[in-house]
């Protein structure tokens, strides 16, 4: 077994990304992260090393337990991989669930004139002074 894979082919072997083109892009825009510093997609990890993924608002972690530059099936990761993930950023990630319920479905159509008059009324601002007469008469 290899001693060093390239970081963009083991996130690709373990699932983290569906194709290798994809993991290299993150790699590019600096969202992939080993031992805290940012790597390129030729970056060689080693087992024991750190990975973290950035997918906003949340920063996953990964420790590397094996090596691979081969897919695997999907039952072997957890042989490769360990999540460390930090419980306040899986809070972020639950926040952030809770906050897309005000979201549509998709596939349910458009919005009625009801549901259409309830969205307008709801983001359409609220002036105090439109209610008041702050006009003085002598």
């Amino acid at each position: 077994m290899t001693q060093e894979v390239r970081i963009d082919k083991w996130l690709w072997a373990v699932r983290l990304f569906k194709t290798r083109t994809l993991a290299t892009e993150q790699c590019k825009k600096g969202k992939i992260m080993v031992n805290n510093s940012v790597a390129k997609a030729s970056r060689m990890v080693k087992i024991g090393d750190t990975v973290q993924i950035k997918r906003n608002p949340v920063l996953f972690s990964f420790k590397v337990l094996e090596l691979s530059q081969n897919r695997m099936n999907a039952k072997l990761v957890p042989e490769f991989l360990q999540d460390i993930t930090t419980p306040d950023q899986l809070a972020l990630l639950e926040l952030g669930k809770i906050a897309s319920n005000g979201v549509r479905e998709r596939g349910t159509g458009r919005p009625t004139k009801k549901d259409r008059r309830e969205l307008d009324q709801y983001t359409t601002p609220y002036y105090l002074d439109e209610e008041w007469d702050f006009s003085v008469n002598d």
